[in-house]
């Protein structure tokens, strides 16, 4: 969990991340899609697994260690193992320097190379396996190469340290949709040919669908629904997951969008769902919305092996712990 404000001189308060758990096994590589529109705490998720913020309460822990206690040595074998790829990658270049020095400088700071001509080896291994040509992309300058040359640099410097997780925050949504595909089966072989396991943070259910084996559903900083994305995306029971896949246009003219369910039609607006609810934080946007979601938020169900929803419609279902199902989809 994470709150912000509180404080002596704010006493608003914000649950960006409420009672989130995930795992992921390190001999088992997956890709885990985290999903939500604006606002539903997915970088903040992603700033707390990075070690970049402090949670507010639970722990982030890598091979058991909570990062908050880690000394320095074990805090550089975390940062060297836990890699991430950014949403905007212009952002991350210096102007004034050539794109190499994203290259060169984790070389040099993790001591990768003996020599120059085994750090200019590697670069240029990690460039190739990264889908670019070396000699078509070193000696540039940030502006003189495409978003989605700049994004997959940015691929080739996380495998030049030779992680055990990368966590990719929106990393096609900067690109056209041509070079999304490329870049998408760039970090799905990664995880097919390296090992490598992804938490993939988006709010595009579609490249989610396409690349990911297990997916967490975002609102508000709570978990609506976790579970196989198989399952969730092609049956989803959230009202909210519903909505998000009733969203994706679909490739033909004769159906209207939205057509599809009558639960955006029911929906109260965006800016409702920012004002304070009591109970379950979706009930002023659900049209199934009864009594006791207005008084206490719901528990996790688990309604299938590989599936949990936090909703009352499947009260009939086993209550399961968040950590309970994050541990069997890692596992």
């Amino acid at each position: 969990t994470r709150i912000f404000g509180g404080g002596v001189l704010n006493k608003h308060h914000t649950v960006a991340v409420d009672e989130v758990s995930l795992a992921i096994h390190e001999d088992k590589p997956t890709i885990t899609a985290v999903a939500g529109e604006s606002g539903s705490g997915k970088t903040t998720l992603a700033r707390l697994l990075l070690g970049m913020i402090r949670p507010t309460s639970g722990s982030i822990r890598f091979r058991g260690q909570a990062l908050s206690t880690m000394d320095r040595q074990a805090r550089r074998a975390f940062r060297r193992q836990v890699q991430a790829i950014f949403q905007d990658p212009f952002e991350v270049y210096n102007p004034f320097y050539k794109v190499d020095q994203v290259l060169t400088t984790p070389v040099h700071k993790f001591r990768l190379a003996a020599s120059r001509a085994e750090a200019q080896q590697r670069i240029e291994e990690s460039l190739q396996m990264a889908g670019l040509r070396p000699e078509e992309t070193l000696g540039r300058y940030p502006h003189q190469l495409s978003g989605g040359q700049r994004q997959r640099i940015m691929v080739a410097r996380a495998l030049l340290l030779n992680p055990k997780i990368i966590l990719a925050d929106e990393p096609v949504s900067m690109v056209d949709a041509s070079l999304r595909a490329t870049i998408l089966e760039s970090l799905v072989r990664l995880k097919r040919e390296l090992g490598i396991s992804l938490v993939y943070i988006t709010h595009d259910l579609t490249t989610a669908y396409q690349i990911s084996e297990n997916i967490y559903i975002l609102y508000r900083g709570s978990v609506a629904e976790v579970g196989n994305v198989e399952r969730v995306i092609k049956e989803p029971q959230h009202p909210y997951t519903r909505l998000l896949v009733s969203s994706i246009p679909l490739p033909d003219p004769d159906i209207r969008w939205g057509q599809e369910t009558d639960i955006e039609s029911k929906a109260s607006t965006a800016g409702a769902a920012r004002a304070e609810v009591q109970g379950c934080k979706f009930s002023n946007r659900c049209p199934f919305v009864m009594a006791e979601c207005r008084q206490k938020a719901p528990p996790l169900y688990q309604t299938n092996d590989d599936r949990a929803v936090a909703c009352y419609l499947y009260k009939e279902a086993p209550v399961v712990s968040g950590q309970a199902i994050a541990e069997h989809l890692a596992a």
